[in-house]
């Protein structure tokens, strides 16, 4: 967790950061806390689930882990997971045809390491939808309980940290008060 002046780079503003790029360093931590994860959602929902899906880097590395740790928990006669990852257009989470043609008609998990604001997840769920897919569940990290739009499905979250809170970009006082933003 870092202090300062962040732009998240979509819209907001907020005191403190929380880098989950430092946790992928590490396959093998990755690997650990999507079990933890998994373990916290109940298995109608795991067991519904045909393909999940994430959002570039974090969730779309978290995601790929997931799909192959629940089918290690499946029979073997269980068709196996797909992954679908999302690319970022700019800001904007993109999924390409191949992948909206793979989540048709499927049960989809979406998965992403951090939920900040909730807009990332959201627009990844509505893709999911304009796909043809329904979304089951959101699976993430860390939610830092500052979402503001809703994902439409539950959220399980392996831990909830109430960060201080984020500022619309065009009335954050950290800018007010003339505090640079934080670069590293």
């Amino acid at each position: 967790m870092l202090d300062g002046h962040f732009d998240y780079g979509n819209g907001y503003h907020g005191p403190a950061y929380l880098n989950p790029h430092q946790l992928f360093r590490y396959p093998s931590t990755i690997w650990r806390l999507a079990q933890d994860l998994l373990d916290l959602v109940p298995d109608t929902v795991t067991g519904a689930a045909e393909v999940v899906a994430g959002p570039a880097t974090g969730g779309a590395l978290l995601a790929h882990t997931i799909a192959g740790l629940l089918d290690s928990r499946r029979s073997l006669s269980h068709p196996p997971c797909s992954f679908a990852p999302f690319e970022k257009n700019g800001k904007a989470p993109v999924l390409r045809p191949f992948y909206r043609q793979l989540v048709r008609g499927r049960q989809v998990l979406i998965a992403d390491d951090v939920r900040n604001t909730g807009q990332m997840v959201a627009r990844c769920a509505d893709l999911i939808r304009e796909a043809g897919g329904t979304v089951v569940a959101v699976l993430c990290i860390c939610d830092r309980l500052e979402a503001i739009t809703d994902p439409g499905a539950p959220v399980y979250a392996l831990v909830e940290y109430p960060a201080p809170p984020n500022y619309p970009a065009d009335s954050c006082p950290l800018c007010a008060a003339g505090r640079a933003i934080t670069r590293f």
